[in-house]
């Protein structure tokens, strides 16, 4: 019995590509993209179509479609290794990339040394702005994902090209520090959301979530986008809350974490907090109708209106015998 295909009709749409005057492929690499990830898992034949279609496409589309695809699949869990090979991604078990640049020699004056950009100042300086409903699934997917799949995300967040949030002005973030460290101390939930959400621009709901997550690693993040201080942080999480510094399985894993954290991951998060803020801000606007204004204008036609009062009608004409 033949396993059924996981993208049926997909190779007519190959040759429909193929013809003179149509392409589309860059929206069937869309739409492969937009169909994996809506799974948390997938079985082996559903990844090895996936890569064979995917391989098809990834060389023969335009660097935005290119673009948008790679900043899916970097933040997906699950995506094959062969398809991070082919967009030019790091797989979460290794510390090298998996395609690296070649080594460029310049030439440079006697006894000079030409000063190339370090590596995650160029990984801020990417352009690729964050959509509000990328933001959204973004934050859905590490929202419902488990402590070892929030680990892959953060680690592929490192190398995805979005454009990060601007860091924390250094003043204002040590004032946090100091304010966020006191309340924790206090075991004081409600400040600690408070200076949290202040401090990084998030609102309340957001920041709520990030304090009572049970994991703890939206936490690690938003202490990262801080530039928090490892000892500090650890103070933390063992008089924040109860859960956590009870646990010395917890407060060591995340510990590692926040050591393993690059502070380029931690600010795409932040992006992805604030886009998703803006996605539930419009999804929460309705739009009336298009006769809406036009039916309160109607019924408000029928509402009587005071008469002009002319001159001399206020003179009452007596009934009756006249004089």
């Amino acid at each position: 019995m033949t396993t059924p295909p996981l993208f049926p009709g997909f190779d007519g749409l190959m040759t429909l590509s193929r013809r003179e005057g149509v392409d589309i492929r860059p929206t069937l690499l869309r739409v492969l993209t937009d169909l994996y990830v809506q799974a948390n898992a997938h079985t082996s034949d559903e990844e090895r179509q996936f890569v064979e279609l995917t391989s098809r496409l990834i060389d023969a589309v335009d660097d935005a479609t290119r673009a948008a695809v790679r900043a899916r699949l970097a933040v997906y869990p699950g995506t094959p290794a062969e398809v991070l090979k082919k967009l030019g991604l790091k797989s979460a078990g290794s510390d090298q990339d998996v395609s690296p640049a070649p080594e460029i020699h310049l030439a440079t004056s006697r006894g000079e040394t030409a000063a190339a950009p370090v590596r995650p100042e160029l990984r801020m300086a990417s352009t690729l702005s964050m959509q509000p409903k990328d933001a959204a699934e973004i934050t859905t997917m590490f929202s419902r994902a488990s402590a070892s799949e929030r680990a892959m995300i953060l680690h592929n967040l490192q190398e995805a090209p979005l454009r990060a949030s601007a860091r924390i002005p250094a003043a204002r973030a040590k004032r946090a520090i100091e304010t966020l460290e006191m309340a924790a101390f206090a075991a004081d939930l409600e400040n600690f959301t408070l200076e949290l959400g202040d401090s990084l621009i998030l609102p309340w709901r957001v920041a709520s979530e990030i304090v009572n997550d049970p994991g703890g690693e939206p936490l690690s993040c938003a202490a990262k986008a801080l530039n928090m201080p490892l000892p500090v942080f650890q103070r933390v999480l063992l008089f924040l809350r109860p859960e956590f510094g009870s646990s010395v399985q917890t407060v060591y894993r995340l510990s590692r974490l926040y050591e393993r954290l690059s502070e380029r991951s931690a600010l795409v998060m932040l992006a992805a907090w604030r886009g998703a803020t803006m996605a539930s801000t419009r999804a929460k606007f309705r739009p009336g109708l298009y006769d809406d204004e036009g039916g309160r204008a109607r019924s408000g036609i029928g509402q009587a209106r005071p008469t002009t009062v002319q001159p001399g009608s206020s003179i009452v004409k007596r009934t009756g015998s006249e004089g």
